[in-house]
C-alpha cells in the first residue's frame, strides 16, 4: 500500500477537518482579543481564586512557589490566570514554553494529534511521526542517535546509563560547582544544592571541578583544568563523563566559552571519559539550535539531552555510545500531541530567521542589555547585568540578598511579570522569555515593570 493510500492521509486532508481548525483558530483569536495588556485580577474572583490554590496545595503536600493557575489560554508572550489577571510570562515555565501561549501552530499539531489513535506513544507502539520528530533531531544535531523521552530528567537519566555502561567499570561522574541535573535520586546527587538531596540516599559519586571565571579567564581555565587531572589521577580509569551545562541557567545565568570548554573536552577525550552536554535547557534559546554549536564544541560531544521547549525530550549520542538491547526501554516516550508539536516547533525554528550573529535571538538579547543598562544609568546601584546568553537572560537587584531577592520576585508577580530566582551569593532574577514570538515592545513593558518594582525598593 502506497503511504498515499493510507486511511490517515485520508481524515487528515478531510474537508471537515479543514473546516474545523479554521473556526477553532477564530474561535482562539477572539478569545485572545482581551488579552493585550497585563490585567489586575478580578476582585469577584479572589475568595474562590484563593480556595482553589489552598486546595491544590494541599493535595500536592506542599504550597506553590507562586499563586499560578492557568485559565488556559493566552497571547503570546501574556498569559490569563483564574483570578482573572494577564501577566507577561517571562519564565515560560522554566523555559517551557519557547512560543508563547496558544500559538496557532501549536494548536493545528495539537488537532491533528487529537485525531490519532493513541495520545501518547511508547516503546512498543511508536507512530510514524516520532521517526519525524527523530530524524529532525539527528540531522539538526549531526548526531546519529536519538532516543526520545517524556522529561529533560529522564534524557539525562538515559544519556548517564549509556556512559556507564560504555565506559564500565567507571563509576564516577564529574560536574562543575554551581551546576543543575535534575531532581531525580541520581540528578539530585550530581546537582549541586545539598538541600536537593536533604534525606536521599547517596546513588553517584560526583567530583566537582571550578566554573568558567569571566573575570579571570585564563586562569580560571587553568585551575579547571589541574582539578580535573587532578581527580583523573586520584581515581584512575573511575570517572564514566563529565556533565556539562555550557550555560549555568539554574547557578545563575552563566555563560562558559570555547576557550574554555575545548581543553577541557580534549583531556577527557584522551582519558576515554565521555562529554556529555546537558543542553535541556539551553537547546533553542543560543543563538545557535544548540549551543555546543554555538561554542563550536561539535566535534568533541558524545551525548547531548535536550527537552524543555522541544515539548519531547531527547538524548542524542554518537555510533560508539550505543547502548546494548535492554538498557533504554520506556513505557511512554512522548504525548501524541507533544511530538507534533516539537515537529512544529522545530520545522519553524530551522526554516526562520532565529540563528546566527544577526538572528531573532541574538538581537533581542541584545536589546534586554540595552534596556536594563538604560535602568542601571537612571537609577545606579539598584540593577546589574543582564547576565546569560540568548534567550537566558537573568539580572542581580541591588546586591542579590537572597530573601530580598525573592521578595522583589514576588512584587513583580504582582505587578504583572513572571520571572523566578537562580544561583546564590547572589542570588540573581532569571528570564526565559518566549523568544519565538516575543517583540521589542514586550520587554519595553517588561522591563518597565522591574524598573517600577526596583525604585519603590
Amino acid at each position: 500500500m502506497a503511504s498515499s493510500d493510507l486511511f490517515v492521509n485520508a481524515l487528515l486532508k478531510d474537508h471537515r477537518v479543514a473546516t474545523a481548525k479554521e473556526l477553532l483558530l477564530a474561535a482562539l483569536q477572539d478569545g485572545q482579543k482581551e488579552i493585550c495588556s497585563v490585567r489586575p485580577p478580578n476582585p469577584n474572583l479572589k475568595h474562590s481564586y484563593d480556595e482553589t490554590i489552598a486546595r491544590f496545595s494541599k493535595s500536592r503536600g506542599g504550597p506553590l512557589w507562586f499563586p499560578y493557575l492557568g485559565s488556559g489560554i493566552g497571547n503570546g508572550p501574556l498569559v490569563e490566570l483564574l483570578d482573572g489577571s494577564v501577566k507577561y510570562d517571562f519564565i515560560s515555565g522554566i523555559g517551557v514554553h519557547f512560543f508563547g501561549h496558544s500559538h496557532p501552530a501549536l494548536l493545528d499539531a495539537s488537532i491533528d494529534a487529537a485525531l490519532s489513535d493513541v495520545a501518547i506513544q511508547g516503546h512498543l507502539q511508536q507512530n510514524g511521526d516520532s521517526v519525524e520528530l527523530s530524524m529532525l533531531l539527528t540531522e539538526a544535531s549531526k548526531l546519529p542517535h536519538c532516543f526520545l523521552s517524556t522529561s529533560g530528567a529522564m534524557a539525562t537519566e538515559n544519556a548517564l546509563k549509556i556512559a556507564f555502561q560504555k565506559n564500565f567499570p567507571a563509576q564516577r561522574i564529574l560536574a562543575f560547582n554551581r551546576c543543575f541535573a535534575g531532581r531525580t535520586l541520581a540528578l539530585a546527587q550530581i546537582t549541586d544544592k545539598p538541600l536537593f538531596r536533604e534525606g536521599l540516599p547517596p546513588t553517584l559519586l560526583v567530583d566537582y571541578v571550578p566554573f568558567f571565571d569571566p573575570l579571570r579567564p585564563e586562569e580560571s581555565s587553568q585551575e579547571t583544568l589541574r582539578a580535573i587531572q587532578k581527580q583523573i589521577s586520584r581515581y584512575p580509569k573511575g570517572h564514566a563523563a563529565m556533565v556539562f551545562e555550557l550555560v549555568q541557567g539554574e547557578g545563575g545565568s552563566y555563560p562558559g566559552t570555547s576557550e574554555f570548554f575545548i581543553p577541557i573536552m580534549q583531556l577527557l577525550k584522551e582519558n576515554h571519559i565521555a562529554v556529555f552536554v546537558d543542553e535541556v535547557q539551553t537547546f533553542g534559546r543560543t543563538p545557535q539550535l544548540f549551543a555546543y554549536q554555538y561554542f563550536g564544541l561539535q566535534d568533541y560531544i558524545d551525548i547531548c539531552s535536550i527537552g524543555k521547549l522541544s515539548q519531547v525530550c531527547a538524548t542524542l549520542f554518537r555510533d560508539e555510545y550505543k547502548p546494548k538491547p535492554g538498557l533504554l526501554s520506556q513505557t511512554f516516550t512522548g504525548g501524541t500531541a507533544s511530538i507534533r508539536c516539537t515537529i512544529a516547533i522545530l520545522k519553524i525554528l530551522l526554516q526562520g530567521d532565529f540563528y546566527g550573529p544577526g538572528g531573532r535571538i541574538a538581537r533581542l538579547h541584545a536589546f534586554f542589555v540595552e534596556k536594563f543598562l538604560e535602568i542601571a544609568k537612571r537609577h545606579p546601584g539598584t540593577v546589574n547585568g543582564p547576565f546569560g546568553l540568548g534567550g537566558l537572560v537573568a539580572f542581580t537587584p541591588f546586591d542579590g540578598d537572597a530573601e530580598y531577592t525573592k521578595k522583589i520576585v514576588h512584587a513583580l508577580f504582582d505587578e504583572g511579570l513572571l520571572c523566578f530566582i537562580a544561583g546564590s551569593s547572589p542570588t540573581r532574577i532569571r528570564m526565559l522569555p518566549p523568544f519565538a514570538i516575543l517583540k521589542e515592545a514586550d520587554i519595553i513593558a517588561a522591563t518597565a515593570i522591574i524598573e517600577k518594582i526596583l525604585i519603590q525598593g
